[in-house]
């Protein structure tokens, strides 16, 4: 039950690519890039001078401000109380605001953070969470990858006499008028808060902490603090940033690409905290050669474990200890935690396909699925519902939420979408039809989480199914898959795999994806799920491998594929990995 993309091949704009050619990328690069949007090296260069400026004409809105509390608070040895997410974004940010402020004069024992159990606390800065802050005396409270919408719990804060700082990057509440709303904090620093000019709408959560962090020692510098010292060097804290940004799936802009590009490159020359050391070791991934998949695909959802079926306690303390010996056990309990996630997640994931097997089988539907699906089973746990809903959203190309029961009774749901689809806003729309249908909601365009009543999740899907008839056609219900064209027969080599792996690639700036039309001259299974190829193209045979795939190819077939190298007894080979065809 799954839908088969239709191959389609970049444009690939002349001007730009002979620019970026002239510049001096290879002639494979500069065709990636120009179709990609690059017009010029400058947008390619990874040095930190071309960081958007935190302040100025299009500085993030009230950083100055934020820098200014920080200040106070070092300056008077107040207690500072960071407010955690529990994703990996989340542990990172605070991760990055808990070092910085030790490297920048926080005395040591006044710095401390809370982070939600999803489970107990909700999501954010609610009442019950400052509750469990307060316990540390704080008189400033930073949260980091939340606050925006958090109204009730910045009020509750303040009242009790203690100052909030907000550090966010997701978008604000709305009112039944579409008005977006912020909270009375006592500085807020978001790009995507209303009447902010940053340019990149793409900062995750911890690329906004990391930035407030660097005003913060302009702050200080200008109060004297480091005296004629040079400041704290704060491109240590680069290998989390990456992390974070990547695992948080936002746009890989120009500016977020140079953040990632900064930690990666100190990853692969080994000065990281010991706990990204300890998440490559437990997956088994060399940091030498480390790059944006590892980050996303196997030291972010190691992380991302904990919040999910644990405390992210323990994702933190990974990243903020100093003793190696620590975070290897960290890393090894994240990874078994890791496992077990995976575990209940195909337990889950069959569940909602034999759901949907259920729900195709209504005669109505003549074999296509809804528009957009809600899925509920009593048995699925919470932790995991975002997980299960990526992967029905890339089965069937549909936006889906999941449900579970979570420990207060209410229906906890996670989404995802595609393109065209926002799924905030839809959020947004089903409450204003639906006003006592949703307990809460929050989140973006591609991703986002709802609470029901028990019970409600048939009025949920009713009202989200009709919301997608409205918003979406044919042409958005058809999935496709954007490939860069052939790859050149010159460019089959072991040296074009590194040219690539050495690039930095991501969300809106997708690794490539190359489109050939080859023979198949052998086919086979190993280990029992995955293809096993040997093709044909042109003159030259070529090794290929589809992992899921068990279906026998035909003999002629144009093949989407990504370029590795297989590396086995030592010896380098290169392999095209399939993911998509076209007879």
């Amino acid at each position: 039950m799954s839908t088969a993309p239709r191959i389609l091949v970049r444009d690939v704009p002349p001007d730009p690519a002979f620019a970026l050619q002239q510049a001096g990328f290879s002639p494979l690069l500069s065709r990636l890039f120009a179709a990609r949007g690059v017009t010029s090296g400058d947008e390619l260069d990874p040095d930190l001078k071309h960081l958007l400026p935190p302040e100025g004409p299009l500085g993030l809105l009230g950083i100055a401000r934020a820098g200014e509390l920080l200040a106070d608070a070092i300056g008077a040895g107040e207690r500072i109380c960071i407010v955690a997410d529990y994703d990996c974004d989340g542990a990172t940010a605070c991760a990055v605001m808990l070092r910085g402020l030790a490297l920048l004069g926080a005395k040591p024992g006044t710095v401390s953070y809370v982070v939600p159990d999803r489970a107990v606390h909700g999501y954010g800065l609610t009442p019950t969470i400052v509750e469990l802050a307060i316990k540390h005396e704080p008189k400033l409270l930073v949260t980091v990858d939340n606050g925006i919408a958090s109204h009730a719990g910045v009020a509750f804060a303040r009242a009790l006499g203690v100052k909030v700082l907000v550090t966010d990057h997701h978008l604000p509440a709305v009112t039944a008028d579409g008005e977006a709303t912020i909270p009375d904090a006592d500085a807020l620093v978001n790009p995507n808060q209303p009447g902010c000019p940053f340019p990149s709408k793409s900062l995750a959560g911890v690329g906004v902490a990391f930035y407030v962090l660097t005003v913060l020692r302009g702050e200080l510098r200008r109060r004297g603090a480091f005296g004629e010292a040079a400041p704290p060097n704060l491109a240590t804290l680069l290998d989390l940033v990456a992390l974070g940004t990547v695992a948080d799936v936002v746009k890989l802009d120009a500016n977020n690409r140079r953040l990632v590009a900064q930690g990666v490159r100190r990853m692969r020359a080994g000065r990281m905290q010991p706990g990204v050391q300890a998440l490559f070791t437990a997956a088994g991934r060399d940091a030498s050669r480390a790059n944006s998949f590892d980050l996303g695909f196997a030291l972010g959802p190691r992380i991302n474990a904990a919040g999910r079926l644990d405390d992210m306690t323990l994702g933190i303390t990974c990243l903020t200890t100093e003793d190696e010996a620590q975070a290897l056990e960290l890393g090894r309990e994240l990874d078994r935690i890791n496992r077990e996630r995976r575990e209940i997640e195909a337990g889950m994931q069959e569940q909602a396909l034999a759901l949907l097997e259920r729900l195709m089988a209504d005669p109505r539907l003549n074999g296509e699925p809804p528009p957009a699906l809600a899925i509920f089973d009593a048995d699925f746990h919470e932790g995991v519902v975002g997980i299960v809903a990526s992967r029905i959203k890339d089965r069937l190309h549909r936006p889906v939420f999941v449900f579970a029961e979570g420990a207060d009774g209410q229906l906890k749901g996670s989404g995802r979408s595609i393109a065209g689809f926002h799924l905030r806003d839809a959020l947004d729309l089903i409450s204003k039809r639906h006003p006592d249908l949703l307990r809460k909601f929050g989140g973006h365009a591609m991703a986002a989480g709802c609470t029901l009543a028990p019970g409600g999740v048939e009025q949920f899907a009713a009202a989200f199914e009709a919301v997608a008839r409205e918003w979406l056609d044919e042409a958005a219900l058809t999935r496709t898959l954007r490939t860069d064209g052939p790859l050149p027969p010159e460019a089959f080599c072991a040296e074009t795999v590194q040219e690539l792996e050495s690039q930095v690639w991501g969300q809106s700036f997708e690794a490539p994806l190359f489109c050939d039309r080859v023979q198949v001259v052998h086919q086979r299974l190993v280990g029992e799920r995955h293809l096993k190829l040997r093709l044909r193209q042109g003159a030259m045979l070529r090794d290929a491998i589809w992992f899921g795939r068990t279906e026998q190819l035909p003999e002629q077939v144009t093949l989407a594929y990504r370029l590795s190298l297989d590396e086995y007894q030592g010896q380098q080979r290169v392999q095209m990995v399939v993911e998509a065809m076209a007879d």
